[in-house]
């Protein structure tokens, strides 16, 4: 993966070649950006440019036979980590490594993905990914190994929010001085959620979101109408991998839509009538039903939509991106039920769902209990 193959990003991608030109490579970096802005392929990109010795982000000039096992993502001195669980056919003990023609093909195919596609594509969307201490015992082992071909050695961290405690404690005193030649890449969505001793062992770069522009080119040159991108890369809001999803009409926005529209429909019923709350608990149930990284996908999918009511209420229709249009349902008819009187308690509520779903609390009880407060929430009066 060349830099030139990248959306966006020109300054990062000047700034990371440069440096390494200049031979000052910081053995620990941490790339901090939200999904769909393209850290997990700059950082093969950066990882490729530093092993195969190219001289030029533009084309391959440096070293031909690394680039092509570049091409398949099979350099032996190229490492990755990422949240993984135990599946139908990794039942104990699951590491990275049992994962690997699994990781290349989610590579190939949405190098800009975010969590739950990879999670969909191991078959673990019901369970909740992590590095682990066996992960972290793999990469000291892997690390203690001589480069294969006397250069470079980088170990590539996908979502290093997702280290466990006993792991980045583990992993420590390797990022802090680790072997020569060697260099570690952590990539994240959530810096605050990593270990405030890892930060500080590592030079932080932050990506912004991608330009609107970027990604409706992109999509014109994926054979899409110039209409049809624009509106898309409006809505994408800076996410490439949500604007693939809009194109292939595949997004699981679609769905959470629809949970939405029925979610909110039933709550304003739900006030004086207590057959309606008898839906709300239904839905409780079908949403609990589905796997935990989708509850929490759902509920951060509600958190978009509630601050985009309230930017619509307040007239700052220019930086709104949502278009919901499920059952005659309009962001602009229910964006008055949302304003300076409820939104940060509704804010606050749908973070405490997402923390309790998090640390395995009962769905359908957590659900269940923000729903009688949207309840309530939602006939708030504007203070």
């Amino acid at each position: 993966m060349l830099f030139k193959d990248l959306l966006g990003h020109e300054h990062i991608k000047k700034h990371l070649t440069h440096s390494a030109d200049m031979g000052r490579i910081p053995h620990a970096q941490l790339f901090i950006g939200p999904e769909g802005s393209g850290t997990l392929p700059m950082a093969i990109a950066y990882a490729q440019y530093l092993l195969c010795n190219n001289t030029n982000a533009e084309n391959t000039t440096g070293d031909q036979a690394c680039n092509l096992k570049f091409n398949n993502l099979s350099h032996p001195d190229l490492h990755f980590a990422f949240p993984v669980a135990s599946n139908s056919n990794v039942k104990s003990h699951p590491v990275s490594d049992n994962f690997l023609e699994e990781w290349r093909t989610f590579i190939k195919e949405q190098p800009y993905g975010n969590l739950f596609d990879w999670y969909q594509l191991i078959g673990i969307e019901n369970k909740q990914g992590q590095i682990g201490v066996d992960e972290s015992l793999q990469i000291v082992k892997s690390l203690s190994l001589k480069s294969y071909e006397g250069g470079y050695k980088v170990m590539l961290i996908w979502m290093a929010e997702k280290m466990n405690i006993a792991s980045s404690n583990k992993l420590l005193k390797l990022i802090e001085e680790p072997p020569n030649k060697t260099i570690f890449l952590l990539i994240a969505e959530e810096e605050e959620q990593i270990i405030q001793t890892i930060r500080s062992r590592c030079q932080v770069l932050h990506f912004p979101p991608l330009a609107e522009a970027t990604i409706k080119n992109a999509l014109i040159e994926r054979q899409l109408s110039e209409n049809d991108a624009t509106k898309i890369a409006h809505q994408a809001n800076g996410n490439f991998n949500k604007a693939i999803d809009l194109m292939n009409k595949d997004s699981e926005d679609l769905t959470f839509e629809k949970w939405f529209v029925s979610w909110v429909r039933s709550a304003f019923k739900a006030k004086g009538n207590k057959s309606a709350i008898h839906d709300l608990i239904n839905w409780s149930e079908q949403v609990a039903a589905t796997g935990r990284e989708t509850q929490k996908q759902f509920l951060h999918f509600c958190l978009d939509v509630f601050r985009q009511a309230l930017l619509l209420n307040y007239k700052a229709d220019e930086i709104v991106f949502m278009d919901l249009n499920s059952d005659g349902f309009h962001l602009n008819k229910f964006a008055p039920f949302v304003h300076g009187g409820n939104i940060m308690d509704i804010s606050n509520e749908l973070q405490d769902a997402i923390y309790h779903i998090e640390r395995n609390g009962n769905a359908k009880i957590i659900l269940t209990d923000l729903s009688i407060k949207l309840t309530r929430l939602l006939h708030k009066k504007p203070a």
